[in-house]
This record gives C-alpha cells, structure tokens and sequence, in this order.
C-alpha cells in the first residue's frame, strides 16, 4: 500500500489524482502494490485499512530524528508500529526539491526517477 496525503495546506507541483496516477504506472509492474489517498492522521488511515505497520526511508540521520519521535507518537496513539529502511547510497542524496530544482534549470534526472516522472516534470517545470 502506498497511501498519498491530501494536504490543502501543502502547495504541491501535482495534485493529488496526478500523484496517484503516477504511482500506479510506476508500480503497475508489481502486483501487490495498492495506491490509496487518505486524509487526516496516518495513524487512523492505519488502523481503517487494517494495516499494522508504516515503512519510512530514512537518508540521513537528521531524518531519523524527527521520524523516531512520530514513530514513537503514533505508536503511542494507536499501536502502529512504524519499520525504518536506510536508503542506499546510490539514491540517498536525493529530494524532491532538488530533483525539480535541477529540472527547472534544464538537468536531466534520467536514471534518478522514473522516465515518467521525468517527463511529467519537465512539462510542468519547462512548459
């Protein structure tokens, strides 16, 4: 399950039916990969859907600071355990803010997204 946020506050560069859709082409090729939105806590997202566990990336150790004491908080408000991965080194420099910053200023971040998303975002970058 991948679950997108619907987050009115957060000014996004697609909107929500975009982002599902991309996530649904870029994991079409497995099948048992859901895509969902959701609004709200996770935590009750979590335990609507039956779902036991988060699984969160982690790049760098200042991320697990801030994801250790969510994981502790919905731990606490549901008993949603939350599993941490590190991310490999070949992709954990990466954000969205600098893959659409080297998009906008004419780079190309083939091989560190997906040819679709790429493609989507120099249309929505480039015009």
């Amino acid at each position: 399950m991948v679950a997108v946020l619907i987050n009115i506050e957060k000014k996004s560069l697609f909107t929500v039916e975009e982002r599902i859709e991309m996530l649904q082409n870029v994991t079409k090729e497995y099948g048992n990969v859901r895509v969902d939105k959701f609004h709200g806590l996770l935590v009750d997202y979590c335990k609507q859907q039956e779902i036991p566990a988060i699984v969160k990336g982690l790049r760098a150790i200042s991320d697990f600071d801030y994801e250790l004491q969510m994981a502790q908080l919905n731990y606490r408000m549901s008993g949603v355990e939350t599993l941490f991965m590190a991310t490999g080194p070949e992709v954990s420099f990466l954000s969205s803010s600098r893959i659409k910053e080297i998009v906008r200023y004419g780079g190309s971040v083939a091989g560190l997204v997906p040819d679709l998303v790429q493609e989507l975002l120099v249309e929505r970058l480039r015009g």
